[in-house]
């Protein structure tokens, strides 16, 4: 049987600690099931960011009426943009080409399963070839995730969209007359954004009471708010049955409170309910990799699993499944399998960010209110609009405009930034700074001790470590939307601050 020294499952981010096993020279295998580059290059990040810019300018274009301007969109050209989000998706081929060409690399195209300790047989996606058994000597678990589909009564016979079909063999020749889009998550906002400025009549129905309840109760709230102008939502129903009905596909959901139904009939059904492991399709615990009550992949703070050896990253290990997170544990991957034992590096998710590209857009890093104060936080909160400064009056917002749009900083006492949250135009742009000042003073170097008390590493020789403090002794370009973050440290107001009381002692 073909041993090899490291096999990589997933041709995602698992592709950068396969890059660098071939460059050391070990003789390695890759599965991939789909096309090469995975969820992002080929159903995700990339594809969908080239039909959300189009949906961008219109909504730009319908805003500019309160600048004084008025557009009209004379025609959208569906084949144009199609063309271009297809050129993306089939670099896919390129990859494939390229890495077929590579030594010392074997590529199995098909779906890896375990079958032993360190052993595994790859079978063709309709399962019906044995493409080769294998033993590895190090694995690397990367093999991502799919659509969680929910028990709907009849909708296996009506049918369905998911991203990946979506990316796939039910790209549509036009966009749709109508969509009911099931699911309230990033998936579904940024479908929900593409389609509606499209003019698809779209219809959302999520069974939570709010929509991207990972976000901020006030960004949820005012995501739904502006949705409405555009489309139907349905928060806290569930759907519960598929049918026909004159040649549309109908969904009746469920009033999660009352019982009370509804009926939608829409030209298609997108599932945007979530993502589950595959985990179970790779069988896992043959080789005695554990996995949580949802079926992730365990994985230490080394992103080690539970068997020597293996390890997991990306969305396969079901935390915060974005790219940018993919990537960066792939980096701490590689330094742990081709670095020495003793400089392993560990993970911290403690500024994660993303952003959903929706419209109005979002910006998220770090905690949210709620988690700071349930992690025992002492906090200090500031909320500051788009409209309260001149770049926002400028672009047309106003202080009681539904899309007037806005940022809330979250910081502990000692001024050290937990959370940052943006809802509005250029919201990915205007977070990333925040990323940057959360992770400042994680280099600095220790100086020599001289018998001073035991004070924490950052808080010695980068007092400003992580804190809002570059901000404020830092100028802010005028006039720019920069003042929007900038300037809110100004706002901030004390949450649950516990106040210290001094006794005073008079002889």
């Amino acid at each position: 049987m073909e041993t090899y020294d490291l096999v990589v499952i997933g041709s995602g981010a698992g592709l950068n600690v396969l890059n660098v096993g071939l460059q050391v020279g070990m003789k390695c295998a890759l599965i991939e099931d789909t096309k090469l580059g995975a969820t992002c290059l080929t159903r995700g990040c990339i594809p969908s960011k080239v039909l959300v810019h189009p949906a961008d300018l219109i909504r730009e274009a319908q805003h500019a009426y309160k600048v004084g301007i008025q557009f009209n969109v004379e025609k959208i050209d569906w084949e144009l943009i199609s063309k271009r989000m297809w050129s993306q998706i089939n670099e896919s081929k390129e990859i494939e080409d390229g890495l077929s060409q590579v030594e010392n690399l074997t590529l199995y195209k098909g779906i890896g399963e375990f079958i032993g300790d360190y052993e595994m047989e790859v079978k063709s996606v309709n399962g019906r070839e044995n493409l080769g058994c294998f033993k590895g000597e190090r694995f690397v678990i990367a093999s991502g995730a799919r659509s969680f589909i929910p028990p709907i009564d009849g909708l296996e016979d009506v049918g369905y969209i998911t991203n990946r079909s979506f990316f796939g063999d039910k790209f549509p020749k036009q966009p749709w007359k109508s969509l009911i889009i099931i699911g309230g998550g990033v998936i579904a906002a940024e479908f929900a954004h593409i389609f509606s400025a499209l003019g698809t009549e779209v219809t959302i129905i999520e069974m939570l009471p709010r929509l991207i309840t990972t976000e901020e109760p006030e960004i949820s709230r005012f995501i739904e708010q502006n949705f409405k102008k555009f489309m139907t939502v349905y928060t806290n129903h569930k759907a519960i049955k598929a049918r026909e009905k004159k040649k549309l596909k109908t969904i009746i959901a469920q009033n999660m409170d009352n019982g009370e139904e509804i009926e939608v009939s829409a030209e298609e059904i997108l599932i945007a309910t979530g993502r589950r492991s595959n985990a179970d399709l790779l069988k896992v615990e043959k080789t005695g990799v554990e996995t949580d009550q949802k079926g992730w992949i365990k994985t230490n703070q080394y992103l080690e699993t539970s068997k020597k050896n293996i390890w997991c990253i990306g969305d396969a290990n079901g935390l915060y499944q974005f790219r940018h997170k993919a990537n960066y544990e792939a980096e701490i991957c590689v330094n742990n399998i081709y670095g020495p034992e003793e400089q392993k590096r560990f993970v911290d998710y403690s500024a994660v960010p993303w952003a959903i590209f929706t419209y109005p857009q979002v910006g998220h890093v770090g905690m949210t209110q709620a988690e700071a104060i349930e992690k025992g936080y002492e906090i200090y909160v500031a909320i500051k609009n788009y409209s309260t400064v001149a770049k926002g009056f400028a672009m047309g917002f106003e202080n009681n405009d539904e899309d007037n749009g806005f940022f809330k900083l979250i910081v502990d006492k000692s001024y050290k930034i937990l959370g940052a949250h943006i809802v509005g135009p250029h919201a990915a742009i205007l977070v990333q700074p925040f990323v940057y000042l959360m992770n400042s003073g994680f280099t600095c170097s220790l100086p020599e001790s001289h018998g001073e008390r035991n004070i924490p590493k950052l808080e010695r020789v980068c007092p400003e470590a992580g804190s809002f403090m570059p901000i404020y002794n830092s100028m802010v370009i005028h006039p720019s939307l920069n003042e929007v973050t900038g300037w809110a440290i100004g706002n901030l107001r004390p949450i649950n601050i516990k106040m210290e009381h001094h006794e005073h002692h008079h002889d």
